[in-house]
């Protein structure tokens, strides 16, 4: 190896990392998208990366891409339409003045918003919703509510295939049928989803005493809101087909989110334009910036020198191997967000050709370790702009105070479940 590549590799680590931890921390209040591709860029500038190498990185995405589309579009359209302010009234009649109760009910919700329209959606579907519920319960500290909402979005999220679009980066192509997917997470599934309900229950018990309205006025649910919500069931339905036949998510999420959206204005006779502005397309460019900076990264030969160390430690010591990999992914993606975590993690399992107990394991540690801090994953990001959108605020203080206790047990009883059997 030579110095002159030597510099490279040292200027295009800093670059990445610098980029990383700008999307992360937001100097000057910036959009975080501005500094993953502001970066890439750079990296191409500087002749770093080659042209045709970074558009291979944002070519990489285009399954995330059409997936979060897809699901952007079902959100607003479902936001817009009131579906949110009906379901929320509905689970505040359910809870009948019970605190405790309402928040089981948004737990029991979002599991299975994240198992069937993946944890993004629950970050940027359900936060609305809960949000509205409890301003129509007259709830005086929201907190336990709004954090169910970020954290069953990663504990819940290896439930199904399609519950975490990390799992399509971790697999690419190679994504285990149905049948063998549930044989191989469903024991770890209900272990984080447990651990993390009590964990979180009990450290808002005190907050679970306050008093909520028990008569809140249920709104009528519109035309407009039932094709929306007919839409989102449909996309469920396609979603998990498209699972067990192993073929790629994004493009029938796309195409249900577009139809539904279609739907709703053909039926309202409106412009598309005023809801489309809503939307933050953001995500779109800050995602693809990322992928350009993993490619980076394995341009380096970062991602090569990671499947040599897997397939060394795997050969001697496959359990301790697996524990250790789960972990150090699990941290690794509050420090740099689990979507690039889990790009290299999944390039460099897939070209090491490790056990499959390594691979559940780093799959674990990429879906479940982001609960710890408020940058660990993209979802929680979505989480954070769906909350400034209601005029609410959690503080990174306050989320990494309950991730601490939340999310260390979560993960030992994960991995746990995922490495129990062959």
């Amino acid at each position: 190896m030579n110095d002159s590549f030597t510099l490279a590799q040292i200027a295009t680590w800093g670059i990445a990392c610098v980029s990383v931890f700008c999307v992360i921390l937001r100097p000057w209040n910036l959009p975080q998208a501005l500094w993953a591709v502001g970066g890439a860029v750079l990296l191409v500038i500087f002749g770093l990366l080659p042209l045709d190498a970074a558009v291979r990185g944002i070519a990489a995405g285009t399954d995330v891409y059409l997936f979060l589309f897809g699901m952007m579009l079902l959100a607003e359209v479902s936001r817009k339409e009131g579906l949110f302010d009906f379901l929320a009234a509905v689970a505040a009649r359910f809870a009948k003045g019970s605190a405790a109760r309402l928040f089981a009910l948004i737990y029991a919700v979002g599991i299975l918003v994240t198992a069937l329209l993946s944890n993004d959606a629950t970050a940027v579907v359900l936060t609305p919703a809960v949000a509205a519920t409890v301003k129509s319960a007259k709830i005086e500290e929201p907190l336990p509510y709004l954090l169910i909402c970020a954290l069953i979005a990663n504990a819940a999220s290896f439930v199904l295939p399609i519950a975490n679009p990390a799992n399509l980066v971790i697999y690419d192509n190679h994504m285990p049928p149905l049948p063998q997917w549930l044989a191989n997470y469903a024991l770890a599934s209900v272990l984080s989803i447990a651990v993390t309900f009590i964990v979180l229950r009990w450290s808002q018990r005190h907050s679970l005493r306050q008093k909520m309205a028990a008569d809140v006025r249920v709104p009528d649910l519109t035309p407009a809101a039932k094709t929306a919500a007919a839409g989102i069931v449909v996309t469920s339905v396609a979603l998990l087909t498209a699972s067990a036949f192993n073929v790629n998510l994004g493009l029938p999420t796309a195409i249900a989110g577009v139809l539904t959206l279609a739907a709703v204005l053909l039926r309202e006779r409106k412009a598309p334009w005023p809801m489309m502005r809503e939307i933050s397309w953001g995500i779109l460019p800050l995602v693809a910036g990322l992928f350009i900076l993993v490619e980076a990264l394995a341009h380096t030969g970062v991602i090569d020198s990671l499947k040599d160390f897997l397939r060394y430690e795997a050969a001697h010591a496959a359990a301790a191997s697996a524990w250790g990999a789960g972990t150090a992914i699990a941290i690794a993606s509050n420090l740099i967000n689990n979507l690039p975590a889990g790009l290299i993690a999944g390039s460099a399992v897939r070209g090491a050709g490790v056990s499959d107990h390594i691979t559940r394991a780093i799959l674990v540690g990429v879906d479940l370790g982001p609960n710890l801090s408020i940058t660990g994953s993209l979802a929680t990001l979505l989480w954070l702009d769906a909350l400034k959108r209601e005029g609410l605020h959690v503080s990174g203080r306050a989320f990494l105070k309950y991730g601490l206790l939340v999310m260390p047990p979560a993960l030992i009883a994960a991995l746990a479940g995922a490495l129990a059997f062959n």
